[in-house]
């Protein structure tokens, strides 16, 4: 129990004896807090559960301490003799090659690594049956042994004991694997995982001169060596290398930037779910103001000055609000551990059930600001309005704004949810454009309902009075227009558009590729191979379009004699830098790009080295035609001038390279062929036989399986997605419910007055629900066009693909904002006509 001491300001006391009346007139407001204080405060957990997860696994998920990777080349004596006396050095490689199951006459795509005795240096490594590292791939009578992942085992129909084949190499399966601690740190893979002998890999025939195989050296230090002086050192030991490094706190950067990403995308859908729950927060306050007409105007005859009025309300409103957010703070702390449960095994680390104080701090400053934003407005207003005035608020609402520190705290409280919002983003362009579009949405929707009630005011009056009715209802003192178009129409917004964006890219993956991709992609095809691959291709029925391209890897070390990590480059294309990139040489341009700028070089070109480039990713990189780019490839350096710039066409699935060479300068350098084909349905899985069966060391990837992955990939994030759509779709719900309860003293006046001079339930009813319907089908239009063109942006800009306006989701838009609107508005409709005219009128 609070107790009010002498020295308690009197608004406080007068706000906590009106508080004692209990939470009518607040539990929508503290309904919409609590749901958006809950959304950011549980995504914001969650995100942080991860990353800490991460980092304190860091040296699992790496398989050590430091590591270093080296494309297309093993390490040198020299860095073996550097890592001696610093720690324990295991080594490890990984490439994409076939598993051939000769009992079944089957193969398939898969993830090979080939691990030392010592793997892994940090982590638990778990197969079924659990085995040692020597019992698992040690030979036994001739064979090695290798540990594969069960969904290899279903494609291949093998068992433990049955025989599989890499290139030259047999092994047996001896387990299943479970566990694959530093599986996150490899990246994306196309492939089930498959594990063997390091010592094997030679012997597969698989490892050449231009195979594409990333060598791991991963270290645990000794005590007493730090990873940061320890990195230095490597880098002045060997300054020319471009070798990739990592240590324990950058292991899994990919996944460590999509989390991040996925994090940064779903606060800010929170925050906007948080602002249409403002939206509530206002009107129950404006709601709530309403019904304290007589007190305030009492306080005001009694003396009590503008200052008290305000002040005692407010100090409602924080307490509430308070109480709300330290809820939403409560839930949004336990839901992590809730959500863990559904999150994706292929996570290197399952979120505990710790408190993360910076998350839920952040959480209850954005719902704290959201309440003075859009409470300060009425209370502003009641504050400044005299007596006489509040007693006419019902049916003569007044419009000026209220007084400058009332506008400026308003605005105040919004800058700091802006400026929290892209100032804690690691992409703040595109926060800040969320926000901005937010901004101008919530803009729009204000705007267009403020016309729908000045149109409805000048419609010409119908001879049928229900109908007259309904259309008054909409511009009348007090309407709930404008807070269910700005409410449910910004979350219908963002269900619309998003269900455009995921349609389109289902639609992209499912109808479009299979028609315009090849059926497989081949690498690794050795120059002696070529004629003869290309001979067998010739052979089999159904096979057409066959392309064959160089191929070659390099790091971009130089752009315009300026070190690749000292340029400031447009984040969107920096992954261009990071790593081996895809190269090849062309003497005449392929299908899928177009010149834009620039020439295409002459096929007996035979001068310095050029290159073409990829508009866009020069664009970035700050590059145009004349300049130079420097590329390491196989240790050597090569400086082109750029020619020209191309535009790209990704959609096309064929082979498409940002950095194209002229046909010229690497001819003579050691590399393989990739080449594409197309196959019939009926013809795929024969051709997939008889090249692979023929050629063993040629790596074929189905571009089913692939679409298999994305798919997967795509149907996780689209659920988190759709999950916030959801919150942002039921805090509109809320607003919408909140702003007809505060109408309601309105409705049972209404249907009282209507009552007496004759009207009937029925024809009451029948007003209400058109009303509710115009409102629910002008929202729905509004939230389709809003909706249709922000999908439109994202698809045809973003995602650069074609647009297809996708007529479910704007039927499902359209009948969910009918029917919600119409329920919410008949369910409060119906408790109007309940009241009792003579009670009612008593009371006026």
């Amino acid at each position: 129990m609070i107790t009010r001491s002498p020295a308690m300001p009197v608004a406080l006391k007068l706000a906590l004896r009106e508080l004692r009346g209990g939470l009518s007139g607040f539990r929508i407001f503290m309904a919409c807090l609590i749901l958006g204080v809950t959304a950011i405060a549980a995504v914001g957990s969650l995100t942080r559960a991860i990353t800490e997860g991460m980092e304190r696994e860091g040296q699992s998920i790496l398989g050590g301490d430091m590591e270093i990777n080296i494309f297309q080349r093993e390490a040198g004596v020299e860095l073996l003799d550097w890592v001696k006396d610093k720690g324990t050095l295991s080594v490890s490689s990984r490439l994409r090659t076939m598993a051939h199951f000769k009992d079944g006459g089957t193969s398939t795509l898969v993830e090979l690594r080939a691990v030392d005795g010592l793997y892994p240096l940090y982590g638990n490594f778990q197969t079924t049956p659990q085995l040692d590292n020597n019992a698992l791939f040690e030979q036994r009578a001739g064979r090695w042994g290798a540990a594969i992942d069960r969904l290899l085992a279903d494609r291949l129909g093998v068992e433990l004991g049955d025989t599989l084949t890499f290139g030259g190499v047999e092994a047996d399966i001896r387990a299943f694997i479970k566990t694959e601690p530093d599986k996150a740190n490899l990246g994306f893979q196309l492939g089930p995982s498959v594990m063997i002998r390091h010592k094997a890999l030679a012997d597969t025939g698989l490892v050449t001169t231009g195979s594409l195989i990333n060598h791991y050296y991963k270290i645990k230090l000794n005590s007493g060596f730090d990873i940061a002086a320890m990195r230095e050192d490597l880098k002045a030991s060997f300054p020319d290398e471009t070798w990739r490094v990592r240590d324990r706190s950058t292991s899994a950067p990919g996944l460590r930037r999509f989390i991040d990403q996925m994090g940064m995308f779903l606060t800010l859908v929170g925050i906007s779910a948080l602002v249409v729950g403002g939206v509530g927060v206002g009107n129950a306050v404006k709601g709530y103001m309403d019904r304290k007409t007589r007190t305030i105007a009492t306080f005001k005859i009694l003396g009590a000055d503008g200052n008290v009025i305000f002040k005692t309300y407010f100090f409602q409103v924080v307490i509430m609000g308070l109480v709300a957010i330290v809820i939403g703070m409560v839930v949004g702390a336990l839901l992590p551990g809730v959500l863990a449960m559904f999150l994706p095994d292929t996570l290197p680390v399952k979120p505990d059930g710790g408190v993360y104080p910076l998350a839920l701090g952040l959480a209850a400053l954005y719902g704290l600001m959201i309440t003075i934003a859009f409470t300060v407005w009425p209370l502003g207003k009641a504050r400044d309005l005299p007596a006489v005035r509040l007693f006419r608020a019902l049916v003569a609402p007044e419009n000026r704004w209220p007084r400058f520190i009332y506008t400026a705290t308003i605005f105040g409280a919004a800058l700091v949810v802006v400026l929290l919002a892209v100032g804690m983003s690691d992409n703040r362009f595109l926060a800040a454009g969320f926000m901005v579009g937010a901004g101008i949405t919530l803009g729009i929707l204000r705007g267009i309902s403020w016309l729908i009630e000045r149109g409805a005011a000048k419609v010409p009056r119908s001879k049928n009075a229900m109908r007259r009715m309904a259309i008054a209802n909409l511009h009348r003192p007090g309407a709930a227009t404008g807070a269910v178009v700005l409410s449910l129409g910004l979350g219908l917004t963002l269900f619309a558009s998003l269900a455009l964006i995921e349609g389109n890219l289902e639609a992209r993956l499912s109808e479009q590729v299979p028609d315009e991709a090849p059926a497989f992609f081949f690498l690794d095809i050795q120059r002696a191979q070529l004629p003869d691959f290309e001979a067998t291709i010739a052979d089999i029925d159904g096979v057409e379009d066959l392309v064959t391209v160089p191929n070659l890897r390099g790091r971009v070390i130089r752009l315009n004699n300026v070190k690749a990590d000292e340029v400031e480059v447009d984040p969107e294309v920096r992954w261009v830098l990071r790593g081996d990139r895809g190269l090849t040489y062309m003497a005449e341009l392929g299908k899928g790009s177009t010149i834009v700028d620039g020439d295409w070089w002459p096929a007996d070109y035979s001068g310095r080295p050029e290159v073409s480039m990829g508009k866009e990713v020069a664009d970035g990189l700050g590059l145009k035609i004349g300049d130079t780019i420097t590329v390491s490839v196989l240790g050597r350096e090569i400086t082109a001038t750029i020619r020209s710039l191309r535009q790209i066409d990704w959609g096309t699935f064929g082979f498409n390279f940002v950095i194209l060479f002229d046909p010229n300068t690497l001819k003579d350098a050691p590399h393989t062929y990739m080449a594409t084909l197309k196959a019939g349905s009926e013809t795929e899985t024969a051709a997939h036989r008889a090249i692979t069966s023929k050629f063993p060391s040629v790596t074929a990837v189905r571009m089913k399986e692939v679409l298999s992955s994305v798919n997967t990939m795509m149907e996780q994030i689209g659920v988190a997605v759709r999950a916030t759509a959801a919150v942002a779709i039921i805090a509109g719900i809320l607003v919408l419910a909140g702003a007809i309860a505060a109408g309601f003293r309105q409705r049972v006046y209404e249907s009282v007055i209507l009552k007496v001079v004759g009207a009937v339930r029925r024809q009451i009813l029948s007003a209400y629900l058109l009303e509710y319907a115009l409102i629910g089908l002008i929202t729905a239009i509004i939230a389709l066009a809003l909706g249709t063109l922000a999908g439109w942006l994202v698809v045809e800009f973003v995602m650069e693909m074609e647009f297809s306006f996708l007529p479910w989701p704007m039927i499902f838009t359209v009948s969910a904002s009918l029917l919600i609107t119409v329920v919410f508005g008949l369910g409060s409709s119906f408790r109007a006509l309940s009241a009792k005219p003579n009670q009612v009128l008593r009371m006026e």
